[in-house]
């Protein structure tokens, strides 16, 4: 249950629902208050929302659950640094690497920590924090539609995170108007200053104005764009032509022509990785995964340089990972498969990532298999089972019955001895599981059906026991242990009929049966509780209906689990 709402949270998570992603990831905690990944990734979320004070608190419960876990601290550092506490962000994140020195997540917010404790406060911060910032604009008629602008509202945003940003928009009017109206503050237009200015020059005595010859204003020259800019410009729009080209023949499937286009962009605008990636996708269909790999590992240091957006480097993450898993299918190495995705997710959680890093897990764990696969061994373990099974040491009976299953999984036997264990154990959902899994692996084996059988009566639920053991005997319909089986839940289903059961049998033979969803659709059959209402009321009608097989297969389970008695 705690692992279904955690993958709902990272869902949530991973499509920007960051207030769903709460409450799943809460759930989840509820379920498994002592499992740190939760609340590390709830406070990612509340960091998300920006409740840094909710998101520290979790991060703390996470570095107290896991002391040892790099990635905790780098929760505290983020919530710390949320909340300008940038002293604390720093304590935060150089524990983190004492404990992971090449976690680079830890090091670029130990970074940031570093450069926000440096910079001097910012005295207007105050007036920009929690939701009465957004109340105040929206109230003021002056900045209300401001709030409908994107590009202010990522200002406004911005500004909050980081109150020292405030002195990087100062020049938008939107911005000054904004402050005034947070600060109480008018401030004053350069036209409104002048207008005050002339006002008081002005004498009380009358003054015969001259005409005045109106000069007409020579238009502003406009600003010249600097040539280094312009450059700049040309050379971005140069480089995104040659990748379209690579694009165009990609698509074609024209690998070498479009290698050269995006190595061409390359050249021309290093401070764009998604060319690098681009040229890495290209590598990989071609199936030159040394060189793919190469280009990812330069767009994962290139991208940490620019600062460029986390999106795209867990892009060449993954794709250095899909390469790698290539690779693996020769080489039977999954680590560095499993390790790279997992470090694109902390970079950003993307679904298709997490399912590669799946598949990659379910491929690891499928090659131990077969290296491990050995059924001369999974006899001779099976064989020690059976020994200690005589021995009556049962523990040590499933310990190598549970080797020999390692060992030949396909092996039915194993399964079934291990069952008829538990079952001396008093373990039955696992005994029941085991032979189960045995009829599935050989559906003709008789044993699989005696061990499920024996099993099910001791759970007392003699009905399904006794289908069970007539399933057997069609595959073997003289084997005396299926034979027996049917006849002790004979005995015992003929004992409820003729109510011969104490009351404390009768109690839990009740209790048991109101448990089974098959009963409960039963009971609440409407046409079956007119039969039950009529076989107490209107016997006429009763015998009409005992002539019809279903309702009476019907009534027989409900004597059968107690629940209607024959008198």
């Amino acid at each position: 249950m705690a692992d279904e709402a955690k993958a709902k949270g990272n869902a949530a998570f991973s499509s920007g629902d960051f207030s769903s992603a709460v409450t799943h990831f809460t759930e989840a905690i509820n379920l498994a208050p002592t499992n740190h990944v939760l609340y590390s990734n709830r406070s990612a979320a509340h960091a998300s929302l920006h409740n840094y004070q909710e998101a520290l608190s979790d991060a703390k419960k996470t570095v107290e659950l896991k002391p040892d876990w790099a990635k905790g601290y780098s929760r505290l550092g983020a919530a710390h640094l949320g909340l300008n506490n940038h002293d604390e962000a720093v304590e935060a994140y150089s524990k983190g690497l004492e404990i992971d020195p090449s976690n680079e997540a830890l090091k670029s917010g130990l970074a940031d920590a570093s450069r926000s404790r440096a910079a001097p406060p910012n005295p207007f911060g105050d007036a920009f924090k929690g939701p009465e910032m957004w109340a105040k604009l929206t109230a003021d008629p002056s900045t209300r539609g401001f709030l409908k602008q994107p590009d202010f509202v990522n200002m406004m945003q911005e500004i909050q995170r980081n109150p020292s940003s405030l002195n990087l928009y100062l020049k938008d009017q939107r911005v000054m108007q904004s402050l005034g109206v947070l600060l109480n503050v008018q401030f004053r237009t350069q036209a409104g200053d002048e207008a005050e200015a002339a006002g008081e020059n002005e004498e009380d005595e009358m003054v015969v104005n001259e005409p005045v010859v109106e000069r007409k204003r020579e238009p502003e020259p406009e600003p010249e764009v600097v040539s280094e800019e312009r450059e700049k410009k040309e050379r971005k729009e140069k480089a995104l032509k040659e990748k379209e080209m690579g694009n165009a023949a990609y698509k074609k499937k024209d690998f070498e022509t479009a290698i050269k286009h995006y190595s061409a962009a390359m050249e021309i605008d290093d401070e764009d990785i998604s060319f690098i990636t681009n040229r890495a996708a290209v590598h990989l269909e071609m199936g030159k995964y040394d060189e793919c790999i190469k280009d990812c590992d330069k767009a994962v240091e290139r991208g940490r340089e620019l600062r460029s957006d986390y999106k795209m480097v867990a892009k060449a993450l993954t794709r250095k990972g899909t390469a790698l898993g290539k690779m693996a299918k020769v080489s039977k190495d999954y680590e560095p498969v499993i390790e790279t995705y997992q470090k694109a997710l902390t970079e950003h959680r993307n679904p298709d990532t997490l399912k590669r890093l799946n598949e990659a897990e379910r491929a690891k764990k499928e090659l131990e298999q077969q290296e491990y696969f050995d059924p001369a061994i999974g006899d001779e373990e099976r064989e020690k089972g059976n020994q200690f099974f005589k021995e009556q040491k049962y523990p040590d009976a499933v310990r190598h019955y549970t080797e020999a299953i390692k060992r030949n999984p396909k092996d039915p036997r194993a399964y079934s001895n291990r069952a008829a264990c538990y079952t001396k154990l008093g373990a039955m959902p696992e005994g029941l599981k085991d032979a189960e899994k045995c009829i599935e692996l050989d559906p003709t084996f008789s044993k699989g059906y005696s061990r499920k059988g024996a099993v099910q009566f001791f759970m007392k639920e003699y009905d399904n026991a006794m289908e069970t053991y007539q399933e057997g005997l069609k595959h073997d319909p003289n084997n005396q242990e299926l034979l027996d089986g049917v006849r002790r839940c004979v005995q015992q289903i003929n004992k409820a009929n003729r109510g011969d059961l104490t009351p404390e049998e009768l109690k839990e033979r009740q209790a048991k049966g109101m448990q089974d969803p098959e009963i409960q659709n039963i009971l609440t059959d409407p046409v079956m509780r007119q039969v039950l209402s009529d076989l107490q009321e209107n016997p006429a009608a009763a015998q009409k209906h005992m002539q019809n097989p279903m309702i009476m297969n019907k009534i027989q389970k409900l004597i059968s689990s107690g629940i209607v008695q024959m008198k």
